[in-house]
C-alpha cells in the first residue's frame, strides 16, 4: 500500500477516534438524592459534595492567612496610579475625561496581611462593636478586599452593595442589616450624604483616598453626626494599638450580599463561610494548573459573587490580582487617554473572569476595527477566521499545524494584544454565552473559555464547563460541591421524561446553597428546601436540558416565558439572545403583551454601526436621537432582526413586528440593567411604558 496514502488515513481515522472518545466522556452522571423527584446528577469524578480543598482550611479567614504565610514576598494587589485627568471635547461638543494611568504597584502578601491586621483592629479602636455590621461600597480595588478580610479577622459580617446602586435600592440594604460603618469611595461618600437623613443605624464613615475626595469629607462632617476617618487612619490606629483577633466559624455569615436583581427592591443573600469555601473549593478542582506564575485582571463588581469567588481563589493559589475597571480595560477604552495602554496592556494578564455582555463587546469591537480597516487586511481576517473555525468545529481541513501558526502570527497575534496578549484562560459567569461569541473569543484570543452557572443564592456554584470541553452553548457538568436536579415544570411543557434529554427547573443543591434572604423568610421558604438527608436546595426558576454527557444547556427561564393571543409561548430572554447579534444590536428588550398575537422590542442602536449605515445612505441627522426617530433607521435595523431571527429559525410570532429606537445606553447606572448586565424588564417596562403602549396601537 502506498505509504503515502497510509500517511493521510491513519492520522483521520485517529482524529475520529479521538472525537468518538470525547464525545462518551461522561462528565455528569446521575445519582440518586433526596427532596422533590426528579432526575439529578452530580461530578463524574465526586462521589460526594466538596466542602474544602485544603486540609485544615474551613472559612475565608483561614484561607487568605494560610496564603500570606506560603507565598509571603510574592505580589498579591496591584494597583495603577493616575498620573493625570484631561477632558477631551469631540466633533459634536460633548465632552469626555480621559485617564492617563501609570504602571501597576504591587503589594506582596506580607504586606496585605499586615494592612488587614491593622485594618481589623482599627474598626474595634474606632468603636466598631462586634455584633454590627460593615457594608463595603465601593467600586472593586485592592481596599475593597483588604477590609472584607480585616471583618472576617473579627468576624464580622460585611454587607456588599453594588456601587451603582440607586438611592431607594441604597437605603434599604444599609436600614434592613442596620450597618453601623460604611467602607467607600469618593462617588459612593456622595451618595450617602445624599441621603444621610434617611439611613438609621449608620455611625462611621470610613473612606478610600482618592483625587478630590476631601470637599466631600469637609461636607459629611458639616452635615452629619457620623465619625469620618481615612482608610489610612483606621489602618494607623490598628498598627497603634492591635486587638487579638476574633476568628469566625464555618457556619458564619461571611457576607449579606445584595443582588442588584431584576425586579423591585434587593435582596439580601446570606452566605456562611462554608458556602462560599464549597465554590472556591470546586473550582480549584476544575481550572488547569493555577498558581503563582498567574496573573488576574480584576474589573467586575467585588459586591457580585463571581468576581468574589475568583479572587479568593486567585490569592488562594499564590497568584497576582491587578485591579482595572470595564471603561479602562484596553488602549482604545472610553476614558484611557490616546496613544496610553489601558489595563490588560499594562498588566498582562493570563486570567480573567467576563460577564456575556463584556465578552460580545469585545467581539463586537474586533470586528468593528477589522471593518474598519478594510482592503486587504479584512480579507486576511476573514480567511484566517473562517479556516481555523473549521478546525474548531472538527473538519479535518481546517487550518492545523503550519497554517494555524501562520494565521496565529499573521492575524490573531495582534488581536490578542487587546487583552495583554497572555490570557490562558476566561471564566464566563451569569448568563449562558452564545456560541457564536464563544467561537470567536477563543479563536481571535486563542483562550478557551470555562462557562459557568450559578446564582448568588449558590455562591456562584452549580455547573463549570471543563478546560477540554470545546462544545459550545452549554455551561457543562455539575460542579464538584454541587448536585443539579431537574424537576418538572408541567405548565411550561417541560418533563424530565422528555425525549432525548431530560428537561426541566434547575434546583441545585450542595454545601454552597445559602442561608437564605436576610429578614426575608416568605420568599426564603418559596426557593429554599430542605431535604430528608439534610442537603439544602435551591430552586432556580430557570429552566434546562441536560445533554447525554451529563452537560446542562439554559434553555429558558420561568418568568421570562410570555402566552400570546392564540396559545403561543414566546421565550424572551432566547429571542433576546437570538436577535442580539445584529450589528445595530447594543442592547434589546423583547416585550409581548399576552392581549396581542406579536412581539415588540426596544432597540438601544450600536452607534457606531448605525451612524456608517446612515452615512453611507446619504441620510442627514443631527444627532443619536434624531437618527433614531428616523423610519429609514427604524426600517434597516427592523430588517437586520428579521434576517438574523429567520436564520436562527425563531418562529414568526417571535421576531419582533415592530420596534422603537433607543438612543442612550442602558448601564447599571441608569438603573436600567444589573451590574452583571442583565435587563431590569420590569423596571424598564415601567420607564417605557408610553412607548410600549405606542408599538401596540
Amino acid at each position: 500500500m502506498n505509504p503515502y496514502f497510509i500517511g493521510f488515513v491513519l492520522p483521520f481515522v485517529a482524529s475520529l477516534l479521538l472525537t468518538k472518545r470525547k464525545a462518551e466522556k461522561k462528565r455528569g452522571v446521575p445519582v440518586n438524592v433526596g427532596g422533590e423527584a426528579g432526575y439529578a446528577i452530580r461530578n463524574y469524578r465526586f462521589e460526594q459534595p466538596v466542602e474544602t480543598h485544603w486540609e485544615g482550611i474551613f472559612t475565608l479567614a483561614e484561607l487568605f492567612e494560610q496564603s500570606c504565610k506560603q507565598y509571603a514576598h510574592m505580589p498579591l494587589h496591584g494597583t495603577r496610579k493616575l498620573i493625570s485627568r484631561e477632558t477631551e471635547v469631540a466633533s459634536d461638543g460633548r465632552s469626555f475625561e480621559k485617564l492617563h494611568l501609570g504602571q501597576y504597584e504591587w503589594k506582596s502578601y506580607i504586606e496585605a496581611f499586615k494592612a488587614v491586621c491593622n485594618f481589623s483592629s482599627g474598626l474595634v479602636q474606632i468603636g466598631h462593636q462586634k455584633d454590627e455590621r460593615v457594608a463595603i461600597f465601593a467600586d472593586t480595588r485592592a481596599e475593597w478586599q483588604i477590609a472584607l478580610q480585616a471583618c472576617f479577622r473579627q468576624n464580622i459580617t460585611v454587607v456588599t452593595i453594588y456601587a451603582s446602586l440607586g438611592e431607594g435600592a441604597l437605603c434599604h440594604s444599609l436600614n434592613e442589616t442596620e450597618v453601623t460603618t460604611v467602607i467607600c469611595g469618593r462617588k459612593e461618600l456622595k451618595k450617602l450624604i445624599d441621603i444621610n437623613g434617611q439611613l438609621d443605624t449608620l455611625k462611621h464613615v470610613i473612606y478610600i483616598n482618592e483625587e478630590g475626595v476631601s470637599s466631600e469629607v469637609s461636607m459629611a462632617k458639616q452635615c452629619t453626626s457620623w465619625r469620618v476617618e481615612s482608610f489610612e487612619e483606621v489602618e494607623r490606629l490598628g498598627l497603634e494599638t492591635p486587638v487579638e483577633a476574633n476568628l469566625p466559624l464555618p457556619s458564619d455569615t461571611a457576607v449579606i450580599m445584595y443582588t442588584s436583581g431584576s425586579t423591585g427592591m434587593p435582596k439580601g443573600v446570606m452566605m456562611s463561610h462554608r458556602n462560599v469555601l464549597a465554590t472556591v473549593s470546586a473550582v480549584m478542582t476544575i481550572v488547569p494548573a493555577l498558581g503563582k506564575k498567574d496573573v488576574y485582571l480584576a474589573y467586575l463588581p467585588l459586591a457580585h459573587i463571581l468576581e468574589l469567588a475568583a479572587e479568593t481563589i486567585i490569592s488562594a493559589v499564590g497568584a497576582s490580582i491587578g485591579y482595572g475597571t470595564p471603561l479602562t480595560l484596553t488602549d482604545t477604552s472610553n476614558k484611557i487617554k490616546k496613544g496610553t495602554q489601558g489595563d490588560a496592556s499594562a498588566l498582562k494578564p493570563t486570567l480573567m473572569t467576563a460577564v456575556p455582555a463584556i465578552l460580545d463587546r469585545v467581539r463586537d469591537g474586533v470586528r468593528k476595527n477589522v471593518d474598519a480597516k478594510g482592503g486587504v487586511a479584512k480579507k486576511l481576517f476573514d480567511i484566517a477566521y473562517s479556516r481555523r473555525l473549521a478546525a474548531v468545529n472538527g473538519s479535518w481541513f481546517g487550518a492545523w499545524g503550519l497554517e494555524k501558526l501562520m494565521w496565529e502570527k499573521l492575524v490573531f497575534q495582534k488581536v490578542r494584544a487587546i487583552l495583554g496578549g497572555r490570557i490562558r484562560f476566561i471564566l464566563s459567569g451569569g448568563a449562558p454565552l452564545s456560541g457564536d461569541t464563544q467561537r470567536f473569543i477563543n479563536i481571535c484570543l486563542g483562550a478557551p473559555i470555562g462557562q459557568g452557572y450559578g446564582l448568588t443564592e449558590t455562591c456562584a456554584g452549580g455547573t463549570f464547563s471543563e478546560y477540554d470541553d470545546t462544545s459550545v452553548g452549554r455551561v457543562g457538568a455539575a460542579l464538584s460541591c454541587s448536585y443539579i436536579k431537574l424537576i418538572d415544570w408541567v405548565e411550561g411543557g417541560y418533563l424530565t421524561t422528555d425525549s432525548p434529554m431530560p428537561r426541566g427547573e434547575i434546583v441545585i443543591g450542595g454545601p454552597n446553597v445559602t442561608k437564605g434572604y436576610f429578614k426575608n423568610e416568605a420568599k426564603t421558604n418559596e426557593v429554599y428546601k430542605d431535604d430528608e438527608r439534610g442537603m439544602r436546595w435551591f430552586y432556580s426558576g430557570d429552566i434546562g436540558r441536560l445533554h447525554p454527557d451529563g452537560c446542562l444547556e439554559i434553555i429558558d427561564r420561568k418568568k421570562d416565558i410570555v402566552k400570546l393571543q392564540h396559545g403561543e409561548y414566546v421565550s424572551l430572554g432566547k429571542v433576546e439572545a437570538t436577535l442580539s447579534v445584529s450589528p445595530y444590536v447594543d442592547n434589546i428588550m423583547v416585550h409581548a403583551d399576552p392581549s396581542q398575537n406579536y412581539c415588540v422590542a426596544l432597540v438601544v442602536a450600536a452607534p457606531g454601526e448605525l451612524e456608517n449605515w446612515a452615512s453611507k445612505q446619504g441620510l442627514a441627522y443631527t444627532d443619536m436621537s434624531d437618527l433614531c426617530q428616523k423610519q429609514e433607521a427604524v426600517r434597516e435595523v427592523l430588517q437586520s432582526l428579521t434576517k438574523a431571527g429567520k436564520q436562527a429559525r425563531l418562529e414568526k410570532f417571535e421576531i419582533p413586528a415592530r420596534i422603537k429606537l433607543i438612543p442612550e445606553p442602558w448601564t447599571p447606572e441608569s438603573g436600567l440593567v444589573t451590574a452583571a448586565l442583565k435587563l431590569k424588564r420590569e423596571v424598564i417596562k415601567k420607564g417605557y411604558e408610553s412607548e410600549l403602549a405606542k408599538l401596540y396601537r
